[in-house]
């Protein structure tokens, strides 16, 4: 550190500043960072977290990196935490209730500055492990309002409900609905969502027209299969792009047009939604924005641990595009 400092030209505490990612003016930090290249100066992670009681790592845990969505919310934590010299470790969970548990529950080992948490189910042991934690920790989606955890949720009954509302514009009234897990909190969301919105047209719920599955491609192609065998929609609103890419390949090769004989809506308005032929109509829940809100919760936290807790909301809106009678 002596000899960064003496070669930048910069006081010790200026060097020690930079190098420890808390910034300086632009002039220094470039100075100092040239002169640590020069010399080669790497710091010594475990001095440096025994002497600021700090790691420089934050934790994400989602349910599965390969998702467009948690892919793009990953992308907008990452870029928050590393301009303050964090860096990110990436957990992929599953969906798994002990696994996730367990995580927050390493927490008591402090092996992060903080974490945050996109769990699709949230029991009373998600409950006990987060309100235990001795580190901070962002929960992005639903949690029971008198939980005192920052928080950051979209709203998917509304996103549906765009969906629906979209479709009965254009004149669909026989609307089938391909979700996941009922016993998830977005897959609930959404069904209630879904009824509510046709309830709202005076649209009956035909029990042929829903289908259930899961968050991923296959299922969702499944999913589509099993009600297309049986009903006849002329729309079909799917609870994700991943279930909406495979609902558009069962109807294809079932030999129906999109949107001709079906419109078809997905939510998260991911890059599968674009990428897709036709594109995809869907509802966007904000990833990346959501993302960007849970990164800055948590450093505000991390920074000060007496914050009131927080609770971010991030609304819904549609992308509409040719899969629904849109411009390709």
């Amino acid at each position: 550190m002596h000899t960064v400092a003496a070669r930048a030209g910069v006081s010790i505490a200026s060097a020690s500043r930079v190098l420890n990612g808390l910034g300086g003016s632009a002039e220094t930090v470039r100075r100092v960072r040239e002169a640590a290249a020069a010399v080669g100066y790497v710091p010594n992670a475990i001095a440096r977290s025994l002497q600021s009681q700090r790691t420089g790592l934050i934790a994400l845990a989602v349910e599965d990196i390969g998702n467009p969505v948690y892919v793009a919310m990953m992308r907008a934590i990452e870029a928050v935490v590393a301009e303050s010299g964090h860096q990110l470790l990436v957990h992929a969970t599953g969906g798994n209730v002990a696994g996730e548990t367990a995580l927050l529950r390493r927490l008591a080992h402090r092996y992060v500055d903080g974490m945050i948490i996109s769990p699709i189910r949230v029991t009373e042991a998600h409950v006990a492990a987060l309100t235990a934690s001795p580190v901070p920790v962002v929960v992005v989606g639903q949690l029971p309002e008198d939980v005192p955890v920052d928080n950051v949720r979209a709203d998917s009954r509304t996103g549906v409900a765009l969906a629906v509302d979209h479709l009965v514009a254009a004149g669909r009234t026989r609307i089938g609905f391909v979700n996941g897990p009922l016993d998830t909190v977005p897959g609930a969301a959404r069904d209630a969502g879904f009824r509510a919105a046709m309830a709202r047209h005076g649209l009956a719920v035909e029990p042929a027209m829903v289908e259930v599955g899961d968050f991923q491609y296959a299922a969702g192609r499944a999913a589509a299969q099993r009600l297309l065998a049986r009903a006849e929609p002329d729309a079909i609103v799917c609870a994700n792009d991943l279930i909406a890419v495979g609902a558009l390949h069962a109807l294809l090769v079932t030999g129906r047009r999109v949107p001709e004989d079906v419109a078809l809506v997905g939510m998260d308005d991911t890059e599968l939604a674009q990428m897709s032929f036709p594109q995809i109509s869907s509802v966007s829940l904000g990833s990346a924005e959501r993302g960007k809100l849970a990164a800055r919760l948590l450093l505000d936290r991390i920074a000060d641990g007496t914050l009131v807790p927080r609770r971010e909301h991030v609304a819904p809106s549609l992308v509409v595009r040719t899969s629904s009678g849109g411009v390709q």
